[in-house]
């Protein structure tokens, strides 16, 4: 096992401990640990409420689910050598849940969950067709996900980092913050809001000094989307086995990560959509001095899958075009082509019985692909959805017979403002 370098203690709150990570991004918040080219190291990461989210049959924790302390972060760590125009290698070497405590209070302790997120504090991809929260808890064996919750379903975890990122620097954090206000100022009272600005409050900047808290808070970036640096980019393919090149914008680069998924669906649709938890990751790191340039990487990192996905023969497709429900044509809009798509698949799980929200928390935790399969079609664009058929332990394939009947069970737990 490579060296732990931020141990995290389960029993401890995420700013209780031996080192304080954070969750805003802001080229000032200070590295905590430092490491050099070629070194292997493991690193804790807490789930990204650390523990507000419990392992019960409500939805009340993921309808008041505290948004404005995300994401727990740990680090950063500082890469020897790293200049800004660099690229920095980051080889994902293993990534799991909490090790050696397969059961407790907190996501990854043999669990996990699923949620949807209300329209008033977030939404979700389908927030028009699903308004309120709802939960789904998981329970891990052997590397394998079920659910009291979504009866009839059984997948092989597709371990990941939701998150990881490099710095911004000073510029690039302001060009962010120029670029979203500007964006939220178009339609300021909208529900769910089109960003989110930096906010002060519960703001958590590791070891920064007292003296320049208040100004770094009022600056910081939240950490819900993809930059440039990395940061929340979902990516189900992340997985143990994965070669990352990160652009470097801050001396040494400041490498932070979080936010892990057992497993995951093509856009994480329900916006809590993986299987969140907590867990370990080992990392090998590297540096291309000079890369960002060599290699025309100015933004957005680059990256190499890794092997270790669960291998699926058999998948059931559902396709969707940018025409909204209610009949209106819009110009190659993805977007709403991947929406349809969703909603197609949805339909079509509750005929096994299955409600809407099983369905779309299906979609939203198992490892179904997602595709952009036409861009260039005047007017429509196509997205299509493909759902491995061995998830399920039973025949969803069409057929003369019909569709077979799940019991549903006890359903998904639901909350409401």
């Amino acid at each position: 096992m490579p060296e732990l370098i931020f141990p995290l203690d389960s029993t401890k709150k995420f700013t209780d401990q031996k080192y304080l990570g954070h969750n805003r991004w802001h080229p000032e918040v200070p590295a905590n640990v430092h490491v050099k080219p070629g070194d292997s190291f493991r690193m804790h990461c807490r789930e990204w409420f650390d523990g507000a989210i419990v392992n019960d049959d409500s939805a009340d924790d993921i309808l008041n689910a505290p948004l404005k302390t995300v994401h727990v972060l740990s680090g950063p760590v500082a890469v020897e050598g790293a200049q800004p125009g660099d690229l920095l290698v980051v080889d994902i070497l293993d990534v799991g849940p909490i090790p050696q405590e397969d059961s407790g209070p907190l996501a990854g302790q043999g669990w996990g969950y699923t949620g949807i997120f209300a329209t008033q504090n977030g939404g979700g991809f389908l927030t028009e067709q699903f308004p309120d929260a709802y939960k789904v808890i998981w329970d891990f064996t052997g590397g394998v996900a079920t659910s009291r919750h979504v009866p009839g379903v059984s997948f092989v975890g597709i371990v990941h980092p939701g998150l990881m990122g490099t710095a911004p620097s000073a510029d690039l954090l302001a060009r962010w913050n120029a670029r979203e206000a500007a964006l939220i100022a178009t339609d300021p009272d909208r529900v769910p809001p089109l960003a989110l600005p930096p906010e002060p409050e519960h703001a958590i900047l590791g070891t920064l000094p007292e003296s320049e808290y208040a100004r770094v808070a009022a600056e910081a970036a939240r950490t819900a989307p993809p930059r440039e640096n990395g940061g929340n980019q979902d990516i189900k393919n992340f997985t143990k086995g994965s070669r990352v090149f990160y652009p470097v914008f801050v001396d040494g680069a400041n490498l932070s990560m979080g936010d892990l998924h057992f497993s995951q669906g093509d856009g994480e649709i329900t916006f809590c959509g993986a299987i969140e938890m907590g867990g370990f990751i080992d990392l090998r790191v590297d540096l291309i001095k000079g890369g960002m340039d060599t290699y025309g990487v100015s933004e957005n990192a680059i990256f190499m899958p890794g092997t270790t996905d669960p291998r699926f023969s058999e998948w059931l497709a559902f396709s969707g075009t940018s025409v909204t429900l209610d009949g209106e044509q819009r110009y190659l809009d993805s977007h709403l082509s991947y929406q349809r798509a969703c909603l197609h698949a949805i339909d079509y799980l509750t005929k096994f019985g299955y409600s809407p929200e099983q369905a779309y928390m299906i979609l939203g935790a198992a490892p179904i692909e997602g595709r952009l399969s036409g861009v260039v079609d005047i007017p429509n664009s196509c997205s299509t959805v493909y759902i491995p058929t061995s998830i399920f332990d039973f025949d969803v394939r069409p057929s003369a017979s019909g569709p077979h009947q799940v019991d549903p069970g006890m359903g998904v737990p639901k909350s409401s403002f």
